[in-house]
């Protein structure tokens, strides 16, 4: 029977319903994607080596928000990355910098000058001066906050948005799973956008999230494996082969000499680094080395592992610093079809739900 102004459509027809959850997925990531100016709340995160022009751009290009890691770049450095991203991309992106490095202030300038709209301080908490040259400059400040009390702190002291990042994700990482930290902190951070992160690999968890209160999401490792990253071929499928129990955390043998916790895929160079602390450990005992000599020597091991293993492609030797969600890489595919993936896995979860949509 044809359909007349007298007949209201089916909604229950794939199509519309279809709209009608994707609608709703948009009104819940409204406002990240307003605060990033971009058409999904989804950011990349920042990794050294791999978050560079062509995947940072890519990001952005496919409505996400890419984002520069600096790292130890110098400020000439970071400015040149910034131009190229430029020239690859008419749309916002972000820079992501240490508050430990020396040149921090200046590596500010460079962004603002550039014209920037992001910057994500990492690290830890950033001082009063350096959130007021952000902030004063122009640009919207991020920062991540590793539980309530600075989530609230950050807050107050002018964060425009956060990130809690769980310890699901790759890299450096705190002792606390994302699905705790959404807990604690998302029913009591409504003032400015939270972004959560961390063992992110499908839409179905962001849709999760977003329904607790999170304003978008960031992703890493799925980025890391995308066709537009300039790691390694090695890098990638290394990830495309790895299970989520793969991605592991480095292990401190004595807690005299902290390990800073980094989650990487365990290769021989996870059981070398637990050698080299027992060998350390036993120079040190013997009075070979002073404490202050034994610390560096643990915490040098890894200076060039991470760049050995993206851009060398080292994958027995190098850091190969990935999330949990590496299990969920299961082949190299364009930023763009990631996105996508994660958009209609999304969509489809409100789809199958029998409450009305509206």
């Amino acid at each position: 029977m044809p359909l007349t102004a007298s007949m209201p459509p089916d909604i229950t027809a794939p199509e519309p319903r279809q709209a009608l959850a994707r609608a709703r997925l948009d009104a819940l990531w409204t406002r990240g994607a307003r605060f990033l100016g971009c058409e999904v709340g989804i950011l990349g995160g920042a990794m050294t080596w791999v978050s560079e022009r062509h995947l940072v751009a890519a990001i952005s290009n496919a409505g996400g928000f890419g984002v520069i890691a600096c790292g130890s770049m110098s400020p000439d450095r970071l400015a040149a990355e910034i131009a190229a991203t430029q020239a690859l991309t008419d749309r916002p992106f972000g820079v992501n910098l240490i508050t430990m490095h020396p040149e921090l202030e200046a590596l500010i300038r460079v962004s603002l000058k550039m014209g920037v709209t992001h910057v994500v301080l990492a690290g830890g908490v950033p001082h009063v001066r350096t959130a007021s040259l952000v902030k004063e400059g122009g640009a919207k400040l991020i920062c991540f906050a590793p539980a309530l009390v600075f989530a609230r702190r950050l807050a107050k002291a002018g964060a425009d948005a956060l990130i809690i990042e769980g310890s699901e994700a790759g890299g450096h990482i705190g002792p606390v799973s994302l699905t705790v930290l959404a807990q604690e902190i998302l029913p009591h951070i409504s003032e400015i956008p939270v972004f959560v992160a961390g063992g992110l690999g499908r839409g179905e968890a962001i849709l999760a999230f977003l329904e607790m209160g999170a304003a978008g999401a960031q992703l890493g490792t799925r980025f890391a494996a995308a066709e537009e990253s300039i790691a390694h071929p090695r890098f990638k499928q290394a990830f495309v082969r790895a299970a989520a129990r793969d991605a592991v955390p480095s292990i401190q043998l004595d807690p005299r000499f902290p390990v800073i916790p980094v989650r990487g895929l365990a290769n021989a160079g996870t059981e070398r680094f637990l050698e080299h602390q027992r060998i350390t450990l036993a120079r040190f005992d013997s009075g070979e080395l002073t404490r202050q000599e034994a610390q560096l020597e643990i915490e040098h091991f890894w200076a060039g592992a991470l760049r050995r293993a993206v851009v060398e492609g080292d994958v027995e030797h190098g850091s190969m610093m990935a999330g949990q969600s590496v299990g969920m890489v299961n082949a190299v595919q364009p930023v763009a079809e990631i996105i996508a993936e994660l958009v209609d896995q999304a969509t489809a979860a409100i789809m199958a739900r029998e409450l009305p949509l509206r």
